[in-house]
């Protein structure tokens, strides 16, 4: 029987069927496959002798002399800090996030700063005409910068234009609008984006240009398309902004030439994407009194102190099963605070709805934020608020027993910094410095509720 000359392959996970289906029995997406040229593979066509012969495989120690790889700074120190402290020759990066968050934005103004700097930039834009982006770039005050753009979606030209003008950077905005004609199939598509960001890739690795690929991302906040372009790349950023906020957060979750766990804050005006160094600040807002609710968290991003405002509100429920909403933190989470707060310290929220928000647009993943939920929650409870100028961090067990949080030392001089005279914090040890905060020791979720004047 002849195999068949075309496969339906998933836009969600990349998996290859015979025939068309409504539902993909891999991932469970519906209306996601789509039909392409299938190429059969010969079984030991690859490892096969050829008759030519040809230097064998050549293996190195580990203990090698090799110098770490140069960086090239950018010009956006945030962008730097979540990179790892520059972008490092001959590597790819893939920068994701929701339309109009900034994405564009950031990478001109980048490659504007990179072009002043010395060095050659290549922007190729698949989704504007290049009127558009030169018009951004005059509101942006970078048209000065000596970038070279192009508008362009075929794979081929864009290779043979960028091998000839041999740049230092290179900027693809994005790679779902590419194609390469020697795949059948529609640009988008799984098969395509696999193409276009592997000869992307090799040409990065061949020439030693920095790569940096624009990706698009589905309604879950993925990069769309396979899994296999996050392999291929060197780094996967993400840029996260809520609509109506103007703050917007860079995020490493991969990357081979830094930590994962830094951030970069900017804020959106008019004229583009300025830097915040203290976010902190930016965050908190007022510095006056705070209501019943409200709770400072000192948190740490990566290897910066970001203190952050965790509002709660506790509402009479006008139903049989009360509403649990949150923002900018774990669901699964809250739902064991509450549980916590009722098990040990007898504080009823069952005929209370609870809305939890981290101000900012921030969101948190720490373990540490979890006694500033507590004390968020119990205060508006009680409808207390906090003591004045009081950050609060440490992790809740289900025993109710409150951990050490890491980097104390940290938290507390940044509080300081900011004017904070107390905490509310698990003990600390003898060693650490506060910074000249006043530090309540808080051992167990009952101790919070007695520091603020709650009784269980």
């Amino acid at each position: 029987m002849a195999k068949p000359d075309h496969v339906y392959t998933c836009q969600a996970c990349g998996a290859i069927w015979p025939k068309w289906a409504g539902k993909c029995d891999a991932c469970g997406e519906w209306n996601t496959l789509v039909e392409e040229a299938a190429r059969p593979v010969v079984p030991g066509a690859l490892a096969a002798p050829t008759g030519k012969k040809g230097k064998g495989l050549a293996f190195v120690e580990l203990a090698g002399d090799a110098d770490p790889p140069a960086r090239l700074a950018t010009g956006i120190s945030e962008l730097d800090r979540v990179c790892g402290g520059g972008l490092v020759p001959a590597s790819a990066i893939l920068i994701g996030g929701d339309p109009g968050v900034g994405k564009s934005t950031l990478l001109l103004q980048a490659a504007a700063a990179m072009a002043r700097r010395g060095a050659s930039v290549a922007y190729v834009t698949g989704e504007e005409a290049e009127a558009q982006v030169q018009e951004r770039a005059r509101r942006l005050k970078a048209a000065d910068a000596q970038v070279s753009l192009a508008a362009e979606t075929d794979l081929r030209r864009i290779l043979e234009g960028l091998k000839t003008l041999k740049p230092d950077v290179v900027v693809v905005d994005s790679i779902q609008t590419l194609w390469a004609d020697g795949v059948e199939a529609a640009p988008g598509t799984v098969a395509q984006v696999r193409a276009c960001a592997h000869e992307l890739v090799r040409f990065a690795k061949k020439s030693g240009a920095v790569l940096i690929l624009v990706g698009h991302v589905t309604k879950d906040g993925q990069i769309a398309g396979p899994r296999v372009v996050e392999h291929l790349v060197d780094a996967v950023i993400y840029f996260e902004g809520e609509r109506g906020l103007p703050f917007r957060i860079l995020r490493a979750v991969k990357n081979r030439f830094g930590a994962t766990d830094e951030i970069g804050v900017f804020e959106m005006v008019d004229q583009g994407l300025v830097e915040t160094p203290n976010p902190s600040a930016l965050f908190l807002g007022g510095s006056g009194e705070r209501p019943s609710g409200a709770a400072v968290f000192a948190g740490v991003e990566g290897s910066r102190p970001v203190l952050v405002e965790i509002q709660a509100l506790a509402a009479p429920s006008a139903y049989g099963t009360p509403r649990r909403a949150v923002v900018g933190w774990d669901s699964a989470r809250l739902a064991m605070i509450l549980a916590v707060l009722e098990t040990r310290c007898g504080l009823s929220f069952s005929g209370r709805d609870v809305y939890l928000s981290v101000a900012g647009g921030l969101r948190i993943t720490e373990p540490a934020a979890d006694l500033a939920v507590a004390a968020a929650l119990i205060s508006a409870l009680a409808d207390k608020a906090l003591p004045a100028q009081c950050v609060v961090f440490g992790e809740v067990a289900l025993s109710g027993e409150v951990r050490p949080a890491g980097r104390s030392d940290l938290r507390l001089k940044e509080a300081a910094k900011l004017g904070f005279a107390q905490a509310l914090a698990p003990p600390q040890k003898k060693n650490g410095g506060t910074g000249g905060v006043k530090v309540r020791s808080v051992a167990h979720i009952s101790d919070l509720a007695a520091a603020l004047g709650v009784e269980h």
